[in-house]
């Protein structure tokens, strides 16, 4: 029984490492992600001023205005904009945690395959972040006071609550940043052999039609936008099939030398027996 219970002792060793690790790993990140808040929630109004100028711009001067309709909506505001301003900021402290915990336990060949997903990543997060602040936005707000003016004899204004417009700014950029990490997954799921890019290829105009339809739900009922979403996921699907191309061509040159190098190896080993 002692050797059954040391025998056991021994496969649960390795498990155990593995759970401290992620532990800490676990904790490093959280701390990261509560300093990122605390720091971000400090300088909340500095953001917030921040994230409020497309919409400043697209009023007429002096005339722009944010109001709020609870007491404590300001405050949750912060909260928000702390939060997500926070995790923008501690993510890259993040993606190293995950790939510190990762990393021992991939092959050279591996670690060489996932790194450029993992620094593509934040790249093509905040490429689309920056698309939806510097470019849609403004113009999805222009359209969106468009129709104001009088009606009836009375007065249509806009005005904007701060809760509602972080919503839709959050919303514009997750949902722009989130789908410019298309080639990621299509590259990931080429590489684990899911799918391939001749399997793209075919079907191709289904593609196309799920990003339309993907861009008319994760952004405003407006056709500026959704055209402006849409186009740049109908090239990052076109880059990522060339992308593909390249990887094969990568991978088939990889598996060549290293049939070649164990043809190699097979021979020398023929060769070194000794003669009967």
């Amino acid at each position: 029984m002692a050797f059954e219970i040391k025998d056991i002792d021994e496969t649960r060793a390795p498990l155990l490492d593995h759970l401290i690790e992620l532990r800490s790993r676990l904790m490093r990140a959280i701390f990261a992600l509560l300093i990122g808040f605390g720091v971000c929630f400090y300088f909340a109004d500095p953001i917030l001023g921040f994230l409020v100028q497309p919409l400043k711009d697209s009023f007429p001067d002096g005339e722009g205005q944010l109001i709020f309709t609870k007491l404590p909506e300001i405050f949750f505001v912060e909260l928000k904009i702390g939060l997500f301003a926070g995790f923008m900021v501690s993510f890259p402290i993040i993606a190293n945690q995950l790939w510190a915990f990762i990393a021992p336990g991939l092959y050279a060949q591996e670690k060489k395959a996932f790194l450029p997903f993992l620094i593509a990543t934040p790249v093509l997060f905040i490429g689309g972040a920056a698309l939806a602040y510097y470019v849609v936005m403004p113009l999805a707000f222009l359209f969106f006071l468009g129709f104001g003016g009088e009606a009836g004899g009375l007065q249509v204004q806009a005005l904007p609550a701060a809760g509602e417009y972080l919503s839709l700014v959050m919303q514009f950029i997750l949902a722009f940043g989130l789908t410019f990490l298309l080639p990621v997954l299509l590259m990931l799921l080429h590489r684990a052999g899911i799918v391939t890019r001749e399997q793209l290829v075919a079907a191709r105009r289904y593609v196309i039609v799920g990003i339309v339809a993907l861009a008319a739900i994760v952004t405003p009922p407006d056709p500026g936008t959704q055209v402006i979403l849409a186009v740049p996921l109908l090239l990052l699907f076109e880059g990522s099939l060339l992308l593909m191309r390249l990887q094969e061509k990568t991978m088939r040159k990889n598996k060549a030398k290293e049939e070649s190098e164990a043809e190699e190896t097979a021979e020398q080993a023929v060769g070194d027996q000794p003669a009967e």
